[in-house]
């Protein structure tokens, strides 16, 4: 199975048409000193005084820090993520630690790289402005020749390869439209893709039969809910596999003998892998004694072996499991870190993957399978800074008002207290803070000074389906009370200051900080929202209609006059009187999950309420912004911000 989940974890947006006026945009003076950080002039910002290059210098250290994702195997060697320049493209690695070979030269980021089975070209995908409208792209490695298999103006992705490399199967979805549909096509010829599998939701392929007759499709419901389906593409029948209300699914992998290959938290509070029998009700479970959710996993291409990664608190080990025996051993020995994206090598005896730790950036890694014995193909470049200063974070739990335990992160500077400290909020809500390296992160606890914590609050992924599902619906607020309980965590440690609290975050987390903002005003130093909703009503009407039903499962169906209320009563925009700190709101203007609208109204609004916000709008941007340049400036104006609003000048 390759790892096909779909983020909806961060959230909307119509075109911004014309953003430029007069209370946007100051002048800009055509002879600023050499010494001054000025934008570019794709960038729109408001309130943000001029970034003096001391600022810039050393944070320049950070930013240039280069990782490498592993993507596939290649003809030769591999191929990976990485950026060279402003935005990540795909390169070819022949051997370890050999030079990098870039392949593609585009302005747009590009994702994925998926090597057909022939060995000859391989698949990725692009969108436009961070419009997240992703192409489909066919590169032949032999000519270098590039061509589109997507119909333009839909969004696509989840590609997979039949076993012969004759057909790729990918989903595709079309503006306001809540139903996507299953695609399959021969990528040397658009005109032969047609509709397999539609008009049921968010759905997508995960796996082919062997015999290319067959394919898997997996039907998103919501993050506690999804079905999976054989779909014969001859006759067009679909057949369920095992039916049920209320299971949810991570791929699934069709075995030869027709059993299938699944995780699920059928039973369980946990994802665990299982094997449906085929023919009958019977399932084996492999994984049930494990605590934790499996996360990453792949069959060997014999189907004796299986691979998979846990999430482990949070870590990412590796485990092997034996599909005859059911017997299971440790993987590689690895640092602390976190392994995703397994890949097996074509001759069934290598597996890639990248692996990530929270001290060294995302690097290319592979084992054999028997022995166990790692290679390392690439090493992540760090500025020129000395990785033996980075922060490792500790893990932690504090006390809600409801006597749970919320588990977090913080990393603590190497120097005496008490620290200021910054609240990092993740998106999702069903996501999860785990300990991937973070270069900003390490900048504000290792130069800045500042302890950094990162709370999973209820509604996060990784501590099983009850945690999760306790954020949903009219429990919106809950979440927003163990940020409270937190700072009441705070308060009560004695090499932490709790009168310069910050709070920081993007997607979801950017609504929780203007939350936090308005439940805490009087313990809070000031916030910084990225691409945050600031009203849910206006949110779910107004972002991309191909995403809106599973956002309505998360958050409550705005259609509802109960539902409605709620949210007028919990919306940011309708108490945004009561946020009276310093406050940072930073937006990609393509953005079609969270709408730049979201970002336009609460600005309005606290500008009414006389408050001066910080304000920055990325035109060329989408859901969180890609670009070096533009993350260059946006670093470097919240450094500013973090430095004025903590007392830190």
């Amino acid at each position: 199975m390759r790892d096909t989940t779909l983020a909806f974890c961060l959230v909307s947006f119509a075109m911004v048409t014309s953003c430029a006026t007069d209370n946007q945009i100051p002048a800009v003076n055509e002879t600023v000193s050499p010494e001054i950080e000025s934008p570019r002039s794709n960038l729109v910002t408001e309130g943000i005084p001029q970034i003096p290059t001391s600022v810039s210098d050393r944070l320049r250290q950070y930013q240039n820090i280069r990782e490498h994702g592993f993507r596939d195997w290649g003809s030769e060697g591999i191929l990976i993520g990485t950026r060279f320049g402003d935005v990540t493209q795909i390169h070819s690695v022949k051997a370890p630690g050999a030079a990098r070979r870039q392949l593609t030269f585009f302005d747009e980021p590009v994702s994925g790289a998926d090597m057909s089975p022939t060995g000859d070209v391989f698949v990725f995908t692009r969108d436009t402005g961070g419009d997240e409208y992703y192409q489909g792209y066919v590169f032949q490695l032999g000519t270098g020749e590039i061509s589109s298999f997507t119909e333009p103006g839909t969004r696509n992705g989840a590609t997979s390869w039949s076993d012969d490399g004759a057909q790729i199967a990918w989903y595709q979805a079309k503006p306001e439209t809540p139903d996507w549909d299953v695609l399959i096509a021969d990528v040397t010829d658009p005109t032969s893709r047609r509709v397999v599998f539609g008009g049921n939701g968010v759905v997508y392929p995960v796996d082919w039969a062997a015999d290319g007759q067959r394919l898997v499709v997996q039907q998103l419901i919501s993050d506690l809910k999804s079905r999976l389906f054989v779909v014969d593409l001859q006759t067009g029948n679909s057949t369920e596999i095992n039916p049920s209300e209320d299971i949810a699914y991570s791929g699934a992998e069709l075995l030869a003998n027709g059993d299938v290959i699944t995780a699920t938290d059928r039973g369980s509070e946990t994802k665990n892998l299982v094997r449906i029998l085929a023919g009958s009700d019977a399932i084996i479970s492999y994984t049930d004694n494990i605590p934790w959710d499996v996360a990453d996993w792949i069959v060997s291409p014999d189907e004796k072996t299986l691979v998979f990664t846990l999430n482990e608190n949070g870590l990412g080990p590796i485990k092997i499991l034996d599909l005859d025996t059911g017997a299971i051993k440790n993987g590689p020995d690895l640092p602390t870190g976190i392994a995703s994206s397994l890949v097996f090598h074509p001759n069934g005896r290598q597996v890639g993957f990248t692996f990530d730790g929270p001290t060294s950036g995302a690097d290319a890694w592979s084992f054999d399978l028997q022995t166990r014995e790692t290679i390392r193909w690439t090493q992540a470049e760090v500025g020129g800074l000395n990785t033996a200063t980075f922060v490792e974070p500790t893990n932690f739990e504090y006390p809600n008002a409801e006597d749970m335990q919320i588990p977090a992160f913080i990393y603590r500077p190497d120097t005496d207290g008490p620290y200021p400290v910054i609240i990092s909020i993740h998106g999702g809500p069903e996501a999860q803070a785990r300990p991937y390296f973070s270069s900003t992160l390490q900048y504000w606890a290792n130069e800045l000074g500042l302890a950094v914590i990162v709370p999973n609050v209820r509604g996060s992924t990784g501590y099983g389906k009850s945690y999760l599902a306790t954020d949903d619906g009219l429990n919106r607020k809950r979440s927003v009370e163990d940020i409270g309980a937190l700072l009441d965590w705070i308060a009560e440690q004695d090499d932490l200051d709790s009168d310069r609290v910050l709070v920081h975050g993007g997607s979801y987390g950017g609504y929780m900080v203007y939350a936090s903002l308005i439940d805490y005003p009087d313990r809070l130093a000031g916030g910084i929202s990225i691409v945050g909703i600031s009203d849910f009503t206006t949110f779910l009407t107004n972002t991309n209609g191909y995403r809106r039903d599973l956002r309505r499962v998360e958050y409550g169906d705005e259609r509802d006059p109960k539902i409605a209320a709620f949210f007028d009563e919990i919306s940011p925009l309708n108490n945004a009187s009561r946020i009276n700190k310093p406050i940072f709101i930073i937006q990609g203007a393509n953005d079609p999950r969270v709408p730049v609208s979201e970002a336009q109204q609460i600005l309005e609004a606290i500008r009414q309420n006389g408050g001066e916000p910080w304000y920055l709008l990325a035109l060329d941007e989408g859901h969180g912004f890609r670009k070096k340049d533009n993350i260059d400036y946006q670093r470097a104006a919240e450094t500013l911000f973090i430095a004025k609003t903590l007392g830190l000048e």
